[in-house]
């Protein structure tokens, strides 16, 4: 079985690879991480933000090393979890969610693992939560693992 993990580095992504490991020890698993092109992020927002094509390209060069990186200690976090786990990390063609939908089904994953939320923050309380949407549209068994509570 693979299972497919999206992985943005929140705590809720880190608690959902926590318990994937947990459940399915062994498995195999493709943790993904999933980013905006800063032409798209800047193209939506409504600041009026204005950046030069040549700077657009530099960002998201950076965007992108970061976010592989960021996939790759997914990865990792999901191997000591105890899955058999590599990275995969990919730009969003339409929306975060609708990229992790059809990632799973080119990988024919049996299970999508995320966790309750990430770290969209405003966007995603006007759009809807990653996980809501994921769980809506996706045509396979979905799991969504909330963080741990943190006691104050």
């Amino acid at each position: 079985m693979t299972i497919l993990i999206a992985y943005d580095g929140s705590d809720d992504a880190k608690a959902a690879i926590a318990f994937a490991g947990e459940i399915m020890r062994g498995e195999s698993a493709v943790v993904l991480t999933v980013w905006e092109r800063m032409a798209m992020t800047t193209a939506r927002a409504s600041v009026g933000l204005m950046m030069t094509v040549d700077q657009l390209g530099q960002e998201d060069k950076a965007i992108e090393e970061a976010m592989v990186e960021l996939a790759q200690r997914g990865a990792n976090l999901a191997r000591d979890a105890g899955l058999d786990a590599i990275p995969r990390c990919d730009v969003d063609s339409l929306a975060v969610w609708s990229t992790i939908v059809d990632v799973a089904n080119e990988i024919d994953a049996k299970l999508i693992v995320t966790g309750t939320r990430g770290l969209g923050g405003v966007r995603s309380l006007l759009l809807g939560s990653t996980s809501d949407r994921v769980l809506h549209h996706a045509r396979r068994p979905v799991m969504v693992v909330p963080a741990p509570e943190i006691s104050t």
